[in-house]
């Protein structure tokens, strides 16, 4: 039985991409972004032991499109693209956040991560800097972040 770490999946969330949206919340992260407003994600250890299955049940509002967040969802590429898979086959539109670079994910040459770039519609990319931490800006936390449509099939 394939099995994701997860800290929480948060149900309703209207900041964590454009309408309302399921948010999982993967542990482990290895950027360890100074001013991160989510440390306990960075040890893959704090989160909950859960299946796909699960994750996918969990997750799945009619009302809602669904976040993959963290810690960084990357980290557990393997996984996460599996239940992306699913979600997307249900007709989910997928936001991801991540603190690699778009670029930096295309140039690993690593194919859990480029799988599961495949799936997502919307990518946010780049570590958080505090020093380029604004609060006026929509769906990240600092200006280098990006917001780069990948897919638009919703």
């Amino acid at each position: 039985m394939e099995t994701a770490s997860v800290l929480s999946i948060y149900h309703d969330s209207v900041v964590d991409g454009e309408g309302l949206r399921t948010v999982i919340f993967f542990a482990g992260c290895p950027h360890h972004c100074k001013g991160c407003h989510n440390p306990e994600s960075w040890n893959k250890e704090n989160g909950k032991i859960m299946s796909i299955d699960e994750i996918v049940k969990e997750a799945l509002n009619p009302l809602t499109d669904i976040t993959l967040s963290g810690g960084d969802p990357f980290f557990q590429a393997n996984a996460v693209t599996k239940i992306a898979r699913q979600l997307k086959a249900l007709g989910k539109n997928i936001w991801a956040y991540t603190g690699w670079t778009l670029e930096e994910i295309v140039n690993s040459g690593d194919s859990d991560k480029l799988e599961l770039l495949a799936t997502i519609d919307v990518l946010v990319d780049g570590p958080f800097i505090l020093k380029e931490r604004d609060l006026t800006l929509s769906f990240r936390g600092s200006k280098n972040q990006r917001i780069i449509e990948l897919n638009s099939c919703h």
